[in-house]
């Protein structure tokens, strides 16, 4: 049904048309009673009689109708005429995030403050029971003043069921908003919609994810030639890093969106609201610049001065002990044993203590002989099935990165890394000892290495390159800096320094 100007609906008088899509044509129109204008939704007439077609537009209604939320576009009104039903939300004045794109990537103050906003429409609709199912662009628009609204809930999924009747499973949609077999729109989709599967809130935090990479970046996160190509990087492949295509971006907003892109459903966030409150920390602490590099606090007294500093420390304890009031002990420390990988042999590396806890303390990484060589096999805490890496024959001394996505290593004579989730290990840089190192929050690998010539704890990004001397020692000073380890504040370090 094609409306020209001057046509009714009911109430509605029609202004002139904004647009046309899959779910209906939308035009500007007046509402004769209060004397506002307004966006009016409708079906065309060719679909009407579309069952799946008609569904769709119901549920849209439906569900934005009981969304009261300044990030999610209100619905006033619902209605049919001539068969055609329609739904009449309040008129925008802006333009769409994808016409806003069209100039290039956003500055990251400002794709914070458009993420941060979309991040709590979602909140509002996840905690309604409503997923998305079809986030992007096109359907999040910018008011005038600033204000971002999520449009078009005509994909979206009640995933809390109506009292009196069961669950409605919503037909598909296609790239192109025609019928077809995968829910959602294709470079937006998360695994789980490429495959078929169900989506919930998480589902909408994939799309999410893909869509503030690509304000920050100007580049479609998975944007390949070919549909089927998108589909398979959308389940295999990693986003190129935001560092190769905009240097302003810090590296805190780079690990969101990769938190948000966890191809397993499991490893992202798992509500809006914590998605925002990560969101607000950057923009208040980390969007003025890059982080300094971590200034070192440097322990270094003679053996002496140790053992009196220690018998201090011991004598003012016993004296606390002796003097705090006894406590009912609550309980007893619980004692378990982990088994090792099926037919391997336990081999802890020279430096390293064998096994770790990620620090989400979900899985656990040993070290272990296989077939003659030492590998890491990683596990989850609530299996009992190991997997082996991939990659990391030879590994030793290995440690996590602080968001528990990725395990460093050495092997080889270099710095590797390997995702937890699976994958092939890559390389980082040359490593001359297998001391461990540390993993800032910031990106940073802390090593300790002893190149001819330039003995120290080195730097190097957690993206690779080649490693930078943060902290020395005279040549001729025969002291070894060993095991760095970040402090909590994620800015300084702690070091042995051996004689």
């Amino acid at each position: 049904m094609t409306l020209a100007p001057g046509s009714r609906l009911g109430p509605y008088e029609i202004v002139a048309p904004l647009g046309a899509g899959g779910m209906g044509e939308v035009y500007r129109a007046r509402d004769s009673r209060l004397g506002r204008e307004v966006a009016v939704k409708v079906l065309p007439a060719s679909f009407s009689n579309d069952p799946d077609r008609l569904r769709r537009f119901e549920q849209e209604a439906r569900a934005a109708g009981i969304l009261n939320h300044p990030n999610i576009t209100a619905v006033h009104d619902v209605g049919t005429v001539d068969g055609a039903p329609y739904v009449v939300t309040e008129l925008l004045e802006g333009e769409t995030l994808r016409s806003r794109l069209a100039g290039g990537p956003l500055a990251p103050r400002r794709a914070i403050e458009y993420s941060i906003q979309i991040a709590h429409g979602l909140a509002a609709a996840h905690e309604k029971g409503i997923v998305h199912r079809d986030l992007k662009p096109e359907n999040l628009f910018v008011t005038r003043d600033g204000r971002v609204k999520i449009l078009d809930f005509g994909l979206a999924k009640l995933t809390q069921p109506e009292k009196g009747g069961p669950q409605t499973n919503l037909p598909t949609e296609t790239a192109g908003t025609e019928p077809g077999i995968v829910m959602g729109t294709l470079g937006y989709m998360s695994p789980e919609q490429v495959r078929g599967r169900p989506a919930d809130a998480r589902s909408d935090i994939f799309s999410f994810g893909a869509i503030l990479y690509e304000m920050l970046s100007g580049k479609r996160a998975f944007h390949r030639e070919t549909a089927a190509d998108t589909m398979s990087a959308i389940l295999r492949e990693e986003p190129e890093d935001l560092s190769t295509t905009n240097r302003q971006v810090p590296p805190v907003l780079d690990r969101i969106i990769r938190h948000c892109l966890e191809k397993d459903p499991e490893a992202r966030f798992h509500s809006a609201h914590d998605l925002a409150f990560q969101l607000q920390l950057p923009a208040t602490d980390e969007i003025s610049g890059a982080a300094e590099p971590a200034p070192a606090l440097r322990l270094r007294v003679p053996a002496l001065a140790i053992v009196a500093v220690v018998l201090l420390i011991g004598a003012a304890l016993a004296v606390l002990l002796l003097r705090r009031p006894r406590v009912e002990t609550v309980g007893r420390p619980v004692r378990f044993s982990v088994p090792i990988p099926p037919g391997t042999t336990y081999s802890p590396g020279p430096v390293s203590r064998g096994l770790s806890i990620s620090p989400d303390g979900t899985r656990l990484v040993v070290e272990a002989i296989s077939n003659g060589r030492r590998r890491l096999f990683l596990r989850p805490l609530d299996s009992e099935k190991f997997t082996e890496l991939e990659g990391t024959l030879g590994a030793s001394a290995h440690f996590w990165s602080p968001d528990s996505r990725f395990i460093a290593f050495f092997a080889d004579g270099k710095v590797k890394k390997v995702p937890a989730a699976g994958g092939p290990a890559e390389e980082l840089c040359p490593a001359f000892i297998d001391w461990l190192g540390t993993w800032g929050r910031d990106g940073t690998i802390l090593l300790s290495q002893i190149p001819p010539g330039e003995p120290g704890i080195f730097r190097v990004s957690d993206r690779g390159g080649a490693p930078v001397r943060v902290l020395g020692v005279d040549p001729s000073d025969p002291v070894a800096l060993l095991w760095p380890q970040f402090l909590p504040d994620g800015r300084h370090f702690l070091f042995q320094a051996l004689s």
